[in-house]
């Protein structure tokens, strides 16, 4: 670091050196030739303009060659670095929104890493060379699946309720339980899609009880669709009722109108195996007799982000026909993740094993523990012995991502503890590591949950929360 100036801001401009100066520095130039002279110019001048507005303020700040350079060539490198980058989820919850949901099987990454090196047969017929359809890829994968008539897929699941919706209810009314008008994510709400869609909400029931006569009274020559939608977030216990799928589509079909189901998270097994409450399945919906069901694919299917609608042929068809289903159209890449996965899924056992969130999920808490003593016997061994405490104990993961609201998993959690108790510095310190490092605080400490981690990340943990100590303790840790 330079010499701090501390004279008046007129002195301090004047001391700044000229853009041209700065572009006859060694390091400059090199930077020049790597990454072009364009952006290496700009940013010189950006950071030029945040110092001298810096002095205006009365701000004390580096004015000599030296660190203005090392200042200008740090904005290069970050323009330069990818700010979507891989973390290690340390958190315990599986399905993490901010994380990026779930994570692909090896074989979805395959998929998408041959898809994206070259050219793929996406809509084209490989037989007569003529013009195709991308929803072929996975239209028979999901009708075997689930025994749907029809399927085809969008960007993502409030994008396939929306389309839904517009086809079969614009201009017209939608009923809804009121203890169905969740908030999707984002601030995305169910009253807002529907709408967006052109459609009239009629709100029926209590938020905590809907009977089969709230839906039947509130039926006029106006409307056109019934909803049912997964809680996704959020539960409703006690003293609660709801109207099951095939009641409902029961009563629809008798009145001649179609029912969509938004099952939310997209389960094609039983999650009951895993110790927690049944979640409905696609196969289950479609079964009960809803004519429309969506889902995410990238919740407990275990796939990329994509919106799942399946149902009756003729409805699907209209849905595909829509010029909205073009603008929500998925991509190859997500084709090919999409694709790959739900080939796993024509085993059922492969795909518990090859799934990441369903191998997550499936996990028993004793092997959990064992992950969680060599992670404290681990760092132990790297840690400094004064400043940090590691110790073990008993916690919950969760699912995640609007899943099985309310469920846990039993695990047992590796917690730190900095001797000033400071949690937060210390999982900040994480975040900026190398991969980024993010977990939970609870009691004052940081918790990691072994049950999040990935294969072949343990030891990168270990390093990673090594460094970060050894900042927080303004130290040096042994990284033996």
């Amino acid at each position: 670091m330079g010499t701090l100036y501390t004279e008046d801001k007129q002195h301090g401009l004047r001391r700044l050196p000229a853009v041209s100066r700065i572009l006859q520095d060694e390091r400059v130039q090199e930077a020049i030739t790597e990454h072009g002279r364009e952006l290496v110019v700009d940013c010189v001048r950006e950071t030029l303009d945040r110092l001298r507005a810096r002095l205006k303020e009365g701000e004390t700040v580096p004015t000599d060659l030296s660190s203005v350079v090392q200042e200008a060539l740090q904005a290069v490198e970050r323009w330069r670095t990818p700010t979507l980058r891989r973390v290690i989820n340390a958190t315990g919850v599986v399905l993490h929104t901010g994380l990026g949901r779930a994570v692909l099987a090896e074989a979805a990454r395959r998929a998408v890493a041959e898809v994206a090196q070259g050219h793929s047969i996406l809509e084209i017929d490989r037989d007569t060379g003529e013009r195709g359809d991308r929803i072929e890829h996975v239209r028979e994968l999901l009708r075997r699946l689930t025994g749907a008539e029809d399927a085809t897929v969008v960007n993502n699941n409030a994008g396939a309720v929306l389309l839904a919706v517009t086809v079969l209810a614009q201009g017209k009314e939608v009923i809804i339980s009121r203890g169905q008008l969740v908030e999707i994510g984002g601030a995305f709400r169910m009253p807002d899609i529907i709408a967006q869609s052109g459609a009239r909400l009629v709100e029926v029931g209590t938020t905590n009880r809907t009977r089969l006569s709230d839906y039947e009274r509130a039926i006029t020559p106006d409307t056109a669709l019934l909803i049912r939608c997964h809680p996704s977030n959020f539960r409703i216990v006690g003293f609660s009722e709801e109207v099951p799928a095939a009641d409902l589509a029961s009563l629809a079909h008798r009145y001649n109108l179609p029912v969509l189901d938004d099952v939310g998270s997209g389960c094609l097994v039983d999650t009951g195996r895993f110790g927690l409450e049944h979640e409905p399945t696609l196969q289950e919906s479609v079964q009960a007799g809803c004519d429309v069901v969506t889902c995410s694919g990238d919740k407990l299917l275990g796939g990329p982000q994509a919106g799942i609608i399946l149902g009756r042929k003729e409805i699907v068809q209209r849905i595909r026909r829509h010029p909205l289903h073009r603008a929500l159209r998925v991509d190859k890449l997500t084709l090919a993740a999409l694709e790959a996965t739900l080939r796993l899924y024509l085993n059922p056992e492969e795909a518990v094993q090859e799934i990441p969130v369903l191998r997550t999920l499936a996990t028993p808490a004793d092997d959990i523990k064992r992950r969680a003593r060599r992670l404290r016997q681990r760092l132990q061994a790297i840690l400094p012995g004064a400043g940090i405490t590691v110790r073990l104990r008993e916690g919950e993961s969760a699912v995640g991502g609007g899943s099985l609201p309310g469920q846990q998993l039993p695990t047992t959690l590796v917690c730190l503890r900095l001797s000033d108790g400071n949690a937060q510095r210390l999982a900040r310190a994480l975040r900026w590591q190398e991969p980024a490092v993010f977990t939970r605080i609870e009691q004052e400490e940081v918790v990691i949950d072994p049950r999040t981690l990935l294969e072949g990340e343990m030891e990168t943990l270990v390093q990673a929360v090594a460094r970060a100590v050894t900042q927080c303790l303004g130290g040096e840790a042994n990284h033996a």
